[in-house]
C-alpha cells in the first residue's frame, strides 16, 4: 500500500471525496460502511475488485483482437436517467481490453465519465477499478480481455426511504445512489471463454435537471 499522501493534491482529494461522501450522506443514511468513505485517503479500495491476471501461460506478445473485433474505449451515454447511466457506468467500470488499447488511454476514457464539478468527482475510487500499469502489462501478454453484463440496477431501499422522508434533500448535490449487478466475463489468447463471476457495486450518479448524468464515483460498501 502507498503511504497516506501529504501533498497539497492528497488533500485536495479527500477534501474531494469528504464532499461528495456529505452529499451522498444526505440520502443515504442508513447506509452502514459510509463513514469510512467520508474519511478514506488515497489507499481507497471498491467493492468490485481490479481484475487479475489469468492463469494461463503467458504468450510471447498479446494477441490482436479477434478479425472483425474492436473494442472502443467507453464512452458515456447522454441520458437523464440515474438507473441507465448506473448500468452504462457498471458495464463500463467492469470492462476492459489490454488487446485494443493501454491502461492510460482507459483510465481517461473513464475519467471522461466523472462530473465536471470536481469538489463531487472522485476519481480516485474509479482508478481503484482499473489494473495497475504492472498488471496491465503482463495481463497485456496473455492478452487478457474482460466484457460486462448487467443484469439488474436499482436505487437502495435506504436511499428511497431517506427522500420520502426528506424529498428536498436532494436537491443539494443531486447525487444518487445506485446499486447494480451483473456479471464479468473474461478471456485470454486462447481461452476468449476463461471464466465469468458476478459483480455488484453502487456507484454515486449526479443527475442535475439541466445536465445529462454523470459518475461521482463508487461507494466503498454495497448498499442492498
Amino acid at each position: 500500500m502507498s503511504p497516506r499522501s501529504t501533498n497539497p493534491g492528497g488533500a485536495s482529494r479527500v477534501r474531494r471525496r469528504a464532499l461528495l461522501g456529505t452529499a451522498v450522506l444526505v440520502v443515504l443514511v442508513a447506509l452502514a460502511g459510509l463513514a469510512a468513505y467520508l474519511t478514506r485517503d488515497g489507499r481507497t479500495s471498491s467493492t468490485a475488485p481490479a481484475p487479475q491476471m489469468s492463469s494461463a501461460s503467458s504468450s510471447p506478445t498479446a494477441s490482436p483482437p479477434p478479425s472483425g473485433h474492436h473494442s472502443d474505449l467507453p464512452v458515456p451515454p447522454t441520458t437523464h436517467d440515474p438507473i441507465a447511466f448506473g448500468k452504462a457506468a457498471a458495464a463500463a467500470l467492469w470492462s476492459y481490453d489490454t488487446r485494443a488499447y493501454s491502461q492510460p488511454e482507459l483510465l481517461a476514457a473513464l475519467h471522461g465519465w466523472l462530473t465536471s464539478q470536481t469538489k463531487y468527482a472522485d476519481a480516485a475510487s474509479v482508478d481503484a477499478l482499473v489494473p495497475s500499469p504492472v498488471l496491465w502489462k503482463e495481463m497485456a501478454a496473455n492478452g487478457q480481455f474482460a466484457t460486462a453484463t448487467v443484469n439488474e440496477a436499482h436505487f437502495p431501499d435506504s436511499f428511497t426511504q431517506a427522500l420520502q422522508a426528506d424529498p428536498g434533500a436532494i436537491t443539494t448535490a443531486y447525487v444518487y445512489a445506485v446499486t447494480v449487478s451483473g456479471k464479468q466475463s473474461i478471456g485470454w489468447s486462447g481461452s476468449p471463454a476463461g471464466g465469468a463471476e458476478s459483480r455488484i457495486t453502487t456507484l454515486a450518479v449526479q443527475c442535475r435537471p439541466s445536465q445529462p448524468c454523470a459518475l461521482a464515483g463508487v461507494l466503498p460498501a454495497v448498499a442492498p
